[in-house]
């Protein structure tokens, strides 16, 4: 990749982080037009949370937020080294994007990009405007990425390869329609947290992070823990309690009281502290503003089952339990190399 397409990736880091906190700060050190594309992205924003109520301005500040400081010249250099982009052949690579999150599916967008191929993009309609500004940006301040990517709402065609994301029941439609091409499917997947009971309260209130970040809707948002028997649960409760004020957010608020009401109505027995439920489930993914909970008895058998179940989890949060576990409070901060479903986005493109 030529320098100055790198560089306009670093700039688009910088641009970013003029959104990470309230209130908005204009970079005046930024390229000429800045103060243009600043005030365009502050009414992108706005449009992005009237669009989707799930984007609240702290969940699009965390996501501005956590590009801005994965798009540093090292953290690029670290990422891009070990792999040869000198040598691709384009391609056309179509990528179906989920919307779950605030720019879900822009890595998969830069690493069609960074590896020297053209992308036809089509947005969910739940994430329809952010990534149209930031690719526009990128064009506006490094002429080279002119071409390199369309967006459609058309059915798509002529392309070499697919990188698609959606829930378990469109990856059978995706794997029907796509299969005979080269392709990257991704399916649901969920993170969970392993407890032995000997965490700090600091520890705990890491875990919340991970567990209320952007509403527990992400594939890295932790969605259960394992405990061992006789767990003392208001050890978690009061250490998670700083973040109570979700509840605030009225369709989070909805949906505590709907499955809460659901979950009683059946005579489920629950733990609940009036902004989370917490109910004994053996599935991985709950619903949104509940956490399931599983007791262990071994912690080597529990391994071996997520080991097992490896295809269905994207994160392990633990301290000292297992390899490549990620800490406490980690998930939502994923480096440019800690890839989806663990599949190497970057080797798939080059090779093709």
């Amino acid at each position: 990749m030529n320098n100055q397409k790198y560089n306009s990736l670093v700039v688009l880091g910088k641009f970013l982080s003029q959104f990470a906190s309230f209130p908005y700060a204009e970079d005046k050190n930024l390229p000429s037009g800045n103060d243009f594309h600043f005030e365009k992205f502050k009414e992108t924003l706005a449009l992005a949370e009237q669009q989707n109520g799930w984007f609240t301005p702290e969940n699009l500040q965390f996501a501005c937020n956590s590009w801005a400081k994965a798009l540093t010249e090292e953290n690029i250099n670290k990422w891009l080294e070990k792999y040869d982009l000198e040598n691709v052949s384009p391609k056309t690579v179509a990528i179906i994007m989920a919307g779950n999150i605030p720019l879900v599916g822009f890595h998969d967008f830069l690493s069609v990009l960074v590896s020297g191929h053209k992308a036809i993009v089509k947005l969910s309609s739940d994430d329809k405007v952010l990534l149209p500004f930031v690719a526009s940006y990128l064009q506006d301040i490094e002429p080279a990425w002119q071409g390199k990517f369309t967006f459609t709402d058309e059915r798509m065609t002529n392309f070499d390869a697919v990188i698609a994301t959606g829930s378990n029941n469109t990856a059978r439609y995706f794997e029907y329609y796509f299969g005979k091409k080269p392709h990257i499917i991704r399916k649901n997947r969920n993170s969970v947290a392993v407890l032995t009971g000997k965490e700090t309260e600091k520890e705990f209130f890491e875990l919340g992070k991970d567990i209320f970040t952007y509403f527990g809707l992400g594939c890295r948002s932790v969605s259960k823990v394992f405990v061992p028997r006789n767990y003392d649960f208001d050890l978690l409760f009061n250490a998670i309690y700083p973040f109570k004020d979700i509840i605030n957010g009225q369709k989070y608020a909805n949906n505590y009281d709907y499955n809460k009401a659901v979950y009683l109505m059946s005579l489920f027995k629950l733990r609940e502290n009036g902004f989370l439920i917490l109910k004994e489930d053996t599935n991985y993914a709950s619903p949104i503003a509940t956490l399931f909970y599983e007791y262990y008895d071994s912690p080597e058998d529990l391994k071996e089952r997520l080991q097992t179940d490896s295809d269905k989890i994207q994160c392990v949060v633990s301290k000292g339990f297992m390899k490549n576990e990620i800490p406490f409070g980690q998930t939502q901060h994923p480096q440019l190399w800690d890839y989806a479903d663990g599949v190497d986005t970057v080797t798939f493109l080059t090779n093709l």
